[in-house]
């Protein structure tokens, strides 16, 4: 009787670990189990430097989103990229999205300064002011050449 009550609470306690490590799993990859939260803003980059599925979205430093897709546009030949904000968050239409990297060679994310229109924009709206990443090796090169 006893070896059947320990044999119970090891896989309990087997359960409960397979269970926490599920749900850290999940966190750290930051994904969302019970659909998405916040409405998304489309933005469109000529060179978005390499910025991934999940990046930081931005505004004062302050984490307010997350990138949820960044496709080639065939049509155009720019980085189309989707963006989740914060539901509660409503930015103006004149706000401009740059890309940028933490530290000197760290990951890319999306930085939004706030414009000053009236118009708000609306789910699924575009913000038509972007600024591209910039891309060190360019400015290296150019340096060493002598173009700056």
């Amino acid at each position: 009787m006893r070896k059947i009550k320990a044999e119970f609470f090891v896989g309990l306690f087997v359960l409960a670990g397979m269970f926490c490590l599920g749900y850290l799993s999940i966190r750290m990859a930051r994904a969302e189990v019970f659909g998405e939260k916040g409405y998304p803003v489309h933005a469109r980059f000529r060179n978005c430097g390499g910025l991934k599925d999940g990046a930081s979205v931005m505004i004062a430093g302050v984490e307010v989103g997350r990138v949820k897709s960044v496709y080639l546009d065939k049509e155009s030949f720019q980085a189309h990229v989707v963006m989740l904000l914060d539901s509660a968050l409503v930015i103006d239409e004149e706000s401009i999205a740059s890309i940028k990297t933490k530290g000197l060679i760290g990951e890319k994310f999306i930085d939004i300064s706030p414009g000053g229109a009236e118009a708000k924009i609306k789910p699924d709206g575009e913000l038509i002011e972007t600024e591209d990443a910039i891309d060190i090796g360019d400015l290296i090169s150019k340096f060493v050449h002598g173009k700056i």
